[in-house]
């Protein structure tokens, strides 16, 4: 049997798929694809965009998402030695569906934000809700 032929299911606990999964859409693997959708970056360019992420996460999730075929780490010879990260033709249709959930997300915070004001208020009385920020 072929790669191509396998069935992937992510729901089921011991299917290869899920791994990857985790390493996607986990915090530092969506906005790390989601940066490099803008085009090749250098590490620190790459620790800039994804602010917050520690050197240590953002190698380790670089690392994971080369090994899975979604990331190229291209070494170009300079003085000092220049590394490159980019997406790959899947990393790249990966990428362009987890920014449209990003979108998605950031348009709808405003209602998330009162939902979640309201739970805090029905489970302390003492909150009161407040309209979102514009």
């Amino acid at each position: 049997m072929s790669y191509e032929e396998l069935v992937f299911d992510v729901f089921a606990r011991n299917c290869t798929s899920r791994p990857v999964m985790e390493t996607v859409a986990g915090r530092w693997g969506i906005l790390t694809m989601a940066a490099l959708r803008d085009g090749t970056h250098r590490f620190n360019e790459l620790r800039r965009r994804v602010d917050g992420v520690s050197e240590k996460m953002l190698s380790q999730t670089l690392h994971a998402l080369e090994r899975d075929g979604l990331v190229v780490r291209e070494v170009r010879s300079a003085i000092p030695p220049r590394v490159e990260y980019s997406l790959t033709d899947p990393g790249r249709r990966i990428a362009a569906k987890l920014t449209e959930l990003i979108e998605l997300l950031e348009a709808e915070m405003p209602g998330i934000t009162l939902a979640q004001a309201r739970y805090d208020a029905a489970k302390d009385p003492a909150v009161v809700p407040q309209q979102p920020p514009r």
